[in-house]
């Protein structure tokens, strides 16, 4: 009855990861794990074509690297509010018995099925980003100079591996000036192999532009204690090893006096002694910290 009409079905929806500034964490996808796109609908007559499905979207923090985890692959990295990656895509839509008349085959009775979605199983790993991140030892005093120098409130404890997750702190200076401090969980030696929080601790300051070594002014041997946490930086990572560092003396309340202990670190742009219970050194570090932030924003390099 007037020849063949059957229109075309529509295109499936495709899974898309965009990145929202109002995410910090990826704690979302510890209660939910499967995400499906719609389908598209079935073509209809009178050349009619089906509706194509919606996508479905991910939201993510900035800094997330999204990897597929049977292959390993790595399909992109969230960098900012609004960047998107199609990381699965919808099935093309079959095609209804119209497609197939020409002037020889007006009756074709032939129809294509659409396709399969992609289906993927996805591995995402917030990277942290922070203008300062401070390293050390566990109980070096990283979790208590956050919480002086910040609003942050990490956990502090007499105890190694107070901190489990990195904390954040945005520091406020004067003029509206501000930076953001990562509290990165303590570095032990043998960390780039995997030991103590390992590969969790070092994978978070791979996006920190300054780090600052916090050496506890009586642990004594200083020499030490600072070569021990720059090799461990270093067989992680060359390119982490090579950001520009401070070292940091904490726990300077401990010591009874005003010092700041001999140190070879030609590499550091310089070497401070505070504390942060008593307050002591925290002004000259801060502006320690904001200079060589400008100057690494001049340079292109922040």
């Amino acid at each position: 009855m007037g020849g063949p009409d059957g229109g075309d079905g529509g295109k499936g929806g495709d899974i898309i990861i965009r990145g929202d500034t109002n995410l910090g964490t990826l704690l979302d996808y510890t209660y939910r794990d499967h995400w499906k796109a719609e389908r598209g609908e079935h073509g209809m007559g009178n050349n009619k074509t089906g509706k194509s499905g919606h996508d479905e979207v991910m939201p993510v923090p900035a800094g997330t690297v999204i990897k597929d985890q049977d292959t390993g692959e790595i399909l992109g990295e969230i960098l900012a509010h609004g960047d998107e990656i199609v990381v699965a895509k919808g099935g093309r839509g079959g095609k209804g018995n119209a497609f197939f008349v020409t002037a020889t085959h007006q009756s074709p009775r032939e129809w294509q099925p659409g396709e399969e979605g992609q289906v993927r199983t996805l591995e995402l790993e917030l990277k942290l980003i922070a203008d300062i991140g401070l390293v050390g030892q566990p109980n070096a005093g990283k979790s208590t100079l956050l919480s002086v120098v910040s609003a942050a409130r990490p956990k502090i404890a007499d105890y190694p591996f107070t901190t489990l997750q990195p904390n954040l702190g945005v520091v406020q200076m004067s003029d509206h000036r501000t930076f953001v401090v990562a509290d990165i969980p303590g570095i032990i030696e043998g960390a780039h192999e995997g030991k103590g929080l390992g590969l969790q601790f070092l994978r978070h300051i791979e996006r920190t532009r300054i780090l600052a070594f916090l050496i506890p002014i009586d642990v004594m041997e200083w020499q030490e204690e600072y070569d021990k946490l720059r090799a461990e930086i270093a067989a992680y990572s060359p390119e982490l090893a090579s950001k520009p560092h401070c070292v940091v003396f904490s726990k300077l309340d401990l010591w009874g006096e005003q010092m700041v202990p001999e140190l070879n670190a030609p590499g550091a742009f310089g070497i401070y002694s505070i504390s942060a219970p008593a307050r002591m050194g925290l002004d000259e570090l801060k502006r320690a910290w904001w200079g060589k932030l400008l100057e690494l924003k001049k340079a292109g390099a922040a």
